[in-house]
């Protein structure tokens, strides 16, 4: 497998506005173009306020079906503190709505200031649990995800995107 990072704070994105054309949106196309071309692809994103990062949303926002729909999507979301259990369900609710297949898999890593030394997990369990979601991202890239979600047929802002 090839795998590529996309830092969020490496590209300019504006603002999510309904009324401009991602083309006119700073990097939104380049972000949505490789979400697209990806077989899997794995988001990941510190907790904030018990959600999902805001540049993160910014980015989903600028993409739609086009991008999404029938896609493997792995989640890890992390925290200073407790378990970052609600940001990685409101980015499952996100990733469904736009029609892709969310693996049952997911990874926390609470307390980053402890569980995480010079770049590396430090609590082999936790590593194997980080590591398992990519393996389980190329796994299940391939299956045919069914079906569609029940709040797929009146998500109509992700037409077009």
């Amino acid at each position: 497998m090839e795998t590529e990072l996309i830092d969020l704070r490496e590209y300019e994105l504006p603002t999510f506005d309904a009324d401009r054309d991602r083309e006119e949106a700073g990097d939104a196309e380049t972000i949505a173009a490789l979400i697209r071309k990806a077989d899997a692809v794995v988001l990941g994103s510190p907790m904030y306020h018990g959600s999902y990062a805001s540049p993160l949303k910014t980015a989903l926002d600028y993409c739609g079906f086009d991008e999404f729909e029938g896609k493997t999507v792995g989640l890890l979301a992390v925290s200073g503190g407790a378990f970052p259990v609600t940001a990685l369900e409101h980015l499952r609710s996100v990733c469904r709505s736009l029609n892709a297949w969310v693996i049952p898999h997911e990874a926390a890593v609470p307390r980053t200031g402890a569980a995480i030394a010079d770049g590396t997990i430090v609590d082999d369990d936790l590593a194997d649990r980080v590591a398992t979601l990519g393996v389980r991202a190329v796994q299940y890239a391939s299956i045919e995800p069914d079906p569609d979600s029940f709040e797929s047929d009146h998500n109509v802002g992700a037409e077009g995107k």
